[in-house]
């Protein structure tokens, strides 16, 4: 049984999706700490004018929002920041080959107002992998888990509670896990590697590392061609 352990990201890059693809049961790390400069709530999209950041704007208490897991983060609604969002998509996308194709479930995203963080980008990430085809995995969230410990204790606890034999993670984890635990559980690892091919995008010069909305428009129902098929 392949598993991934993702937090929970804004529209994420086509890297995010990669992760989905090779697991059989995908969990949402949401009940670890918010970072406010990752890309929880956060993403780029290419325009005109080059790489725009959209930023779903949340209740900021300074120190405390370091300490608050991603679960319990709630966004600030003070502002219509889900037309200026989906506006700002429309703008960069709308000469776009796959436009029309993607266009009504995209907009049907920033027409809804959840409280909490999570919920939206959870729910616009199960949107994006249904588009990708990815129908037969199994999601969970790790706030659904019960499950307790930090760093790689924590992550081996999720494992052995879902029955998972394999784990796939970054090639950045690479840093700080700790492999001979995996080994004494009986799981065995693997790192990603995201060599993915060029794909054609309406405003050079060219840039992987942004949403795959960017793929999505350019290239519709042929994206796996360049994530897992590559």
């Amino acid at each position: 049984m392949k598993c991934v352990i993702l937090q929970p990201s804004y529209i994420p890059w086509r890297g995010y999706f990669h992760q989905i693809q090779k697991a059989d049961i995908f969990v949402f790390y949401d009940d670890v700490q918010f970072d406010r400069r990752g890309w929880r709530n956060r993403n780029q999209i290419k325009t005109p004018h080059g790489l725009q950041w959209l930023t779903i704007p949340v209740y900021s208490k300074g120190y405390q929002i370091e300490h608050t897991p991603i679960n319990k983060i709630e966004i600030c609604w003070d502002t219509s920041w889900n037309i200026k969002h989906w506006n700002a998509i429309k703008n960069a996308y709308i000469r776009a080959p796959h436009f029309r194709r993607y266009s009504e479930i995209i907009e049907s995203w920033y027409t809804r107002k959840p409280e909490l963080l999570a919920d939206f980008v959870i729910d616009v990430t199960l949107s994006l992998a249904k588009e990708l085809g990815l129908t037969n995995k199994t999601f969970l969230r790790s706030s659904s888990l019960s499950v307790d410990g930090s760093k790689t204790d924590r992550l081996l606890a999720i494992l052995v509670k879902i029955g998972a034999t394999h784990y796939i993670t970054g090639p950045s984890a690479r840093e700080y896990i700790e492999e001979q635990k995996f080994r004494d559980f009986g799981i065995t690892l693997e790192y990603m590697e995201y060599n993915y091919p060029e794909y054609p995008q309406l405003h050079p010069p060219y840039t992987p590392f942004v949403s795959i909305l960017d793929l999505l428009m350019m290239v519709g129902d042929d994206a796996a061609r360049y994530i897992w098929q590559a």
